[in-house]
């Protein structure tokens, strides 16, 4: 529920109502969430208030947004991107240029991969890969076929 008079802004509340709502699968991917008014009605909340909650779950990449409503985010698969002992990776908000050449939304960081060696960075959508170290004989922590991995 919603405490009105709680310390904690009214949106960030509905927000983390939705948010479980997603967690537990009440809410499943691609999902509809329900109206703008349906959360005003059932909360007791202004229209202000539910447009900042779903900015912020648009903002966490939970949901997205279309003139249709709001819909629980769909997770794509991720590509695995393995690192050598010596490779580096950063993030950063992307600009512009690259957030249309990634194909990414506003908000999506990316990775910045640079690999031993002294190659071109890498600049990879952060959504879209899972970060998995390698060992120093090249194998992935992680396997179990490795004595790094258990």
């Amino acid at each position: 529920m919603i405490d009105l008079e709680a310390d904690r802004p009214v949106y960030k509340q509905l927000a983390d109502l939705v948010r479980e709502e997603i967690r537990r699968g009440r809410l499943k991917p691609d999902q509809r969430l329900p109206a703008e008014k349906d959360y005003v009605d059932r909360y007791g909340i202004s229209r202000d208030s539910v447009r900042r909650a779903m900015g912020l779950l648009r903002t966490e990449g939970l949901i997205t947004t279309t003139a249709r409503g709001s819909r629980v985010r769909v997770e794509r698969q991720r590509q695995e991107l393995v690192l050598g002992p010596d490779d580096r990776v950063t993030a950063r908000i992307p600009d512009p240029a690259t957030r249309l050449r990634l194909g990414i939304r506003e908000g999506t960081p990316v990775l910045v991969v640079e690999r031993a060696g002294g190659a071109d960075p890498e600049v990879l959508a952060a959504d879209r890969w899972v970060i998995v170290g390698a060992s120093p004989t090249g194998r992935r922590v992680g396997d179990p076929a490795s004595p790094e991995g258990a």
